[in-house]
C-alpha cells in the first residue's frame, strides 16, 4: 500500500508542476515573452510525461491484479492529471492566439 500511495503522490506532484508551468507560460505570453512561454510549455510537457509514466505503472499493476484498492487518493491523483493536461492544452491555444494577435498589429 505504501508504494501505491507514493505513486499517487508522485502523480499529483508531476501533474501539479506541469499545470503550474502551463500557467506560467500563459503569463509569459501575456507579456509577449513567447520564447519563454515555449520553454515553460516544454517543462510542462516533461512533467506530464513523468506523470504518464507513473499512471502507466499504476495501470499495469491493476492489469496484473496487484492493485485492487481504489482509494480517494488515487482518484484525486487522476483528477490532478486530467485537469493539468486540460490546462496545458488550453495554454497552448491561448499562446497561439496571443502570438496571432501580436503579429497582426
Amino acid at each position: 500500500m505504501e508504494n501505491l500511495e507514493q505513486q499517487a503522490f508522485s502523480l499529483i506532484m508531476h501533474s501539479g508542476d506541469g499545470r503550474s508551468y502551463a500557467f506560467e507560460a500563459i503569463r509569459a505570453a501575456k507579456e509577449k515573452e513567447f520564447e519563454r512561454a515555449e520553454e515553460l510549455l516544454k517543462k510542462s510537457s516533461k512533467e506530464f510525461e513523468q506523470a504518464h509514466h507513473v499512471q502507466t505503472e499504476l495501470l499495469t499493476m491493476e492489469a496484473d491484479g496487484n492493485a485492487k484498492i481504489i482509494s480517494l487518493l488515487l482518484i484525486h491523483a487522476q483528477d490532478h492529471l486530467m485537469t493539468g493536461i486540460t490546462v496545458k492544452q488550453l495554454a497552448e491555444e491561448i499562446i497561439e492566439i496571443r502570438k496571432d494577435m501580436t503579429n497582426s498589429k
